[in-house]
């Protein structure tokens, strides 16, 4: 009877023994395919041309709307330019104009308000891209540190909301509450008008589109700080990192790329500085601060007239632009090991 308990054990152990061997080898096997590396054939531009040529229907159904839009809305547009160089008269039309050549780049570029104008547009933007670029990401590390959905949904909801209202609006909010009988004259018991002075204008500006806008572009910081390996972060907890360290070595790493595009943006468009709220804030009084190059553009071109010079400046506003975009992409690639746009 001993002796059949034994060797029913042993066939058992033996079939578990078995199994596991299996199971083991198969585990290997996996580990082993996983391991291997399958090269991949890089693309070239033929195999990309046979491609969209295979499937020329998909790429016409989802194309074809997006490229109507865009050729008639954008480039169709670009025929405008050529009333830069034309004494550009309503009757005779852009093709019946006669052509002056760069005269109207010659006439801004040596006027007196030239450089008011281009400094106040450089000032408003560069210092509202030192001001305002950091505290999305700040907002978002903050964000990201509240553990407790419920808290954290609400305090986004807060943050984001301000984004929701129309520029127009903000800017009666502004003058409101700035005005010589609003809440902040009475709060410091004093009666000043600040939207006359022109040393103040710059820090409403920059500071109401903080408030404006910071919410909503931390969107972007919020999501990409959600995909941070959790893992990284418990063993910086672990070896005794404190907070700093952990945003510093954990989290900033995460959204990096991120951040270096949307510094490649938003110095790219520094000349592309709004008109609505620039034009929603002026006052004859600080006029010398307020006035930019799109609300000089608007004052010229609609006001009074003037389309092909207005027209010139708008030009010589956007080459700026994409100067500068370009030159931005190249510094940052120098300094970001080659990654940029």
């Amino acid at each position: 009877m001993n002796l059949d308990v034994v060797t029913s054990s042993y066939k058992v152990t033996g079939y578990l023994t078995g199994s596991e061997n299996e199971k083991g080898m198969e585990e290997r096997c996996m580990k082993k395919m996983q391991n291997q590396t399958i090269p991949v054939k890089k693309q070239t531009w033929q195999d990309k041309v046979n491609y969209v040529k295979k499937n020329w229907q998909l790429y016409l159904f989802f194309l074809m709307p997006g490229l109507l839009l865009t050729i008639i809305f954008k480039y169709l547009p670009m025929g405008g330019l050529l009333i830069a160089f034309e004494d550009y008269n309503v009757i005779k039309g852009v093709l019946g104009s006669p052509w002056v050549g760069l005269e109207y780049f010659r006439r801004f570029l040596s006027s007196p308000d030239f450089m008011n104008y281009l400094l106040n547009t450089l000032k408003l933007s560069i210092y509202g891209l030192l001001w305002g670029f950091p505290v999305p990401i700040i907002l978002a590390l903050l964000l990201n540190r509240i553990r407790r959905t419920g808290v954290k949904k609400k305090v986004q909801l807060l943050v984001y909301m301000p984004n929701f209202i129309s520029v127009i609006v903000l800017c009666g909010m502004v003058r409101m509450l700035l005005s010589p009988v609003g809440p902040l004259n009475k709060l410091l018991g004093i009666s000043t008008n600040w939207m006359t002075m022109p040393s103040a204008f710059r820090t409403i500006y920059i500071a109401s589109g903080i408030w404006q806008t910071a919410g909503w572009a931390s969107i972007m910081y919020t999501a990409a700080l959600s995909n941070a390996s959790k893992e990284l972060e418990e063993a910086a907890i672990m070896d005794g990192a404190n907070l700093l360290q952990q945003i510093w070595y954990v989290e900033l790493p995460a959204i990096k790329n991120i951040i270096v595009i949307q510094f490649i943006l938003q110095a790219g468009n520094i000349m592309s500085i709004g008109f609505e709220k620039a034009y929603a804030l002026q006052t004859d009084m600080n006029l010398p601060a307020s006035e930019i190059l799109s609300t000089y553009v608007y004052r010229i071109g609609l006001l009074n007239g003037d389309y092909g010079y207005s027209t010139a400046v708008g030009l010589f506003n956007s080459v700026v632009n994409v100067i500068l975009l370009v030159f931005v992409n190249w510094v940052v690639k120098k300094l970001n090991d080659g990654e940029g746009l």
